[in-house]
């Protein structure tokens, strides 16, 4: 079961991320090299995370998961939020989170990349 703190520290494990708050003191803002990987209101009930995703794979995660939207606030190809109201599996949370920082992390300039120490684990 996701709670605020499990769900910044998933983010927060990622090698190199840090939370920011840029917007307001309520909104985690989630970065790596200073390039946004996740955006959360951790004080809301239910939760909700906006992650970077896959224009491909985003539009099919919407499709199998009502809990799964276009990104609020966000540019609809590469964003979704996602309600965490137990619909999702917890797994595919974890997985598109670190999805979501890879995908941020693989377009820093290489000398970037090759000073944030090794990748998450299990990639």
């Amino acid at each position: 079961m996701w709670t605020a703190d499990r769900l910044r520290a998933v983010c927060l494990d990622q090698p190199a991320a840090e939370e920011t708050f840029p917007f307001s003191a309520e909104l985690s803002v989630f970065k790596v090299a200073g390039k946004v990987f996740a955006l959360c209101a951790l004080d809301e009930t239910p939760l909700r995370i906006s992650l970077k995703c896959v224009p491909e794979v985003a539009v099919k995660l919407r499709i199998e998961y009502p809990a799964i939207t276009a990104g609020y606030h966000l540019n609809k190809q590469h964003w979704n939020t996602v309600l965490i109201d137990g619909s999702v599996p917890d797994d595919l949370v974890r997985e598109m989170i670190e999805d979501s920082y890879d995908l941020v992390r693989a377009k820093l300039p290489r000398n970037v990349r090759n000073t944030l120490g090794d990748v998450a684990p299990g990639k």
